[in-house]
């Protein structure tokens, strides 16, 4: 069996912890690791004891929704609490930081970031970062990582489109299921000669 990445390893656990957002705007999770260890982790959504958007609706200011406390922020907050060390650590995130967890990120000393999908890049962010020394890197996330038979399921849907051109599917018909498919298999598809199927 092929082990994943590191960085698909973190990577996971914080889109797994994005599915716990509350605030219907964006899903976002963070990871904090230290040594290869987890040692904290958030999702965007209300504080304790407070109304969540996905009850309620988004509160909404100047475009931002004020309900919500981002991801990196719950997951430095944590390891506040719990009187975690956050200095030389590294964070994984599903998506890049706002400005202002820009400034939480670099004020905690964190290291290096992970991320996923740019959302809204600040220039003055990443201008932070640089004169801090974060170094900040953009790692695409395989969704993969996170169903361990996503490769014998890709081989069944590629078996399963040979026979079906074998037996005489029409194009449009082929064109229409590997659409569908590409939409489950995001990102896992190669070139064949019956077009985009799930890599094998």
């Amino acid at each position: 069996m092929d082990r994943i990445s590191w960085n698909q390893y973190f990577l996971a656990q914080s889109h797994l912890l994005s599915w716990r957002s509350t605030c219907s705007r964006l899903a976002v999770g963070a990871t904090i690791v230290r040594d290869k260890r987890i040692i904290a982790g958030g999702y965007n959504g209300s504080i304790a004891g407070d109304e969540h958007c996905i009850d309620k609706g988004c509160y909404v200011i100047d475009g931002h929704c004020v309900r919500t406390i981002h991801a990196e922020m719950n997951a430095i907050l944590q390891c506040a609490k719990f009187g975690v060390a956050t200095n030389g650590a590294d964070l994984y995130v599903t998506h890049y930081p706002c400005l202002h967890c820009t400034k939480a990120i670099i004020q905690a000393g964190i290291q290096n970031v992970y991320y996923a999908q740019d959302y809204r890049v600040h220039p003055y962010a990443k201008e932070l970062f640089e004169k801090a020394g974060v170094h900040v890197e953009h790692v695409p996330f395989h969704p993969e990582t996170l169903d361990i038979r996503a490769k014998e399921k890709a081989k069944l849907v590629e078996k399963l489109f040979m026979i079906a051109k074998d037996h005489g599917a029409e194009a449009a018909e082929l064109e229409e299921l590997q659409q569908m498919a590409a939409a489950l298999f995001a990102g896992t598809y190669q070139e064949t000669e019956t077009g985009s199927v799930p890599k094998a």
